[in-house]
């Protein structure tokens, strides 16, 4: 324990050996935020999470005297606490780990107060609710709501908060009433430490189908350019000499050179020529 730190109770020094013992067991340490997310998930996420991942909560302080005690680079990590950090221990690698902790996300309903996360669109057409307050609650809230064969009906398609502005009370409420769930919830990586590399969680949002698909095509580009160059590999050797082959071939035809492999070809080009002459003649 450091010095600056045997001023703590004992179970706090506790909590900072047993940060530090799971750091030094698992091969990646990441802190996430916690803020917002109702204890039933936790629990579900905890569930998720098993067998694959170790979720600690406790004070950020503490996390920060554990790192700094260890130092060795994942002290850097401490830089990345705010507000309801967690720690997170596991032995896959930080991409694995982002990808996973993105499908514990669920959706729930907007808070007052809250930033939407993306623009919400309140989509036309009718609704379940029968005519009443329901119709004023929805017009006060931004929403254009009308009443239509006896049903509340949305009028027309329409943005009623964009991506980063605030959700007000009305809205929120009104949104609650519609089914509208634009929040995502669960566990936000803040950073991770892996191999003695500290990595921002925007390095790790990557769209799988499209990078496999980029790989797909580098591949085939560089075994085009290996063919096409005649550069010699395992794998484009049998392309390269088929290439070879062919070309030689048609040379050999456009050139009239005579050999056992392609006099049949010259002959039928020099039949095809005179009926293309006969036929100019005639």
């Amino acid at each position: 324990m450091g010095l600056y730190a045997t001023h703590l109770p004992e179970w706090k020094k506790e909590e900072i050996r047993t940060i530090k013992r799971l750091v030094e067991e698992y091969k990646l340490v990441g802190l996430v935020d916690m803020y917002g997310i109702p204890a039933q998930q936790v629990q579900d996420i905890r569930r998720n999470l098993r067998n694959r991942a170790e979720l600690r909560m406790t004070r950020n302080t503490l996390i920060k005297y554990a790192l700094d005690e260890l130092g060795g680079g994942v002290e850097e990590l401490g830089d990345s606490i705010e507000g309801h950090s967690a720690l997170i221990f596991t032995n896959e690698n930080p991409f694995k780990l982002f990808a996973t902790l993105e499908k514990t996300k669920t959706k729930m309903a907007a808070r007052a107060g809250e930033k939407a996360p993306e623009d919400i669109v309140v989509e036309k057409g009718p609704t379940s609710f029968k005519p009443g307050p329901i119709v004023g609650e929805l017009q006060q809230a931004g929403i254009p709501a009308a009443i239509e064969a006896g049903k509340v009906t949305i009028r027309e398609t329409k943005t009623v908060v964009k991506s980063g502005e605030v959700i007000n009370r009305k809205l929120a409420d009104a949104l609650v009433k519609l089914d509208i769930k634009p929040m995502d919830i669960g566990l936000l990586l803040q950073a991770a430490y892996f191999e003695s590399t500290l990595y921002d969680p925007s390095v790790l949002a990557i769209d799988e189908t499209a990078f496999y698909a980029k790989i797909v095509t580098a591949a085939a580009e560089a075994f085009n350019l290996s063919v096409n160059t005649c550069y010699f590999t395992v794998d484009t050797a049998e392309a390269i000499i088929t290439k070879a082959a062919g070309d030689a071939r048609k040379l050999a035809i456009e050139a009239t050179v005579y050999c056992p492999d392609v006099i049949s070809d010259i002959i039928g080009k020099a039949q095809n020529q005179a009926a293309a002459l006969k036929a100019d003649i005639d």
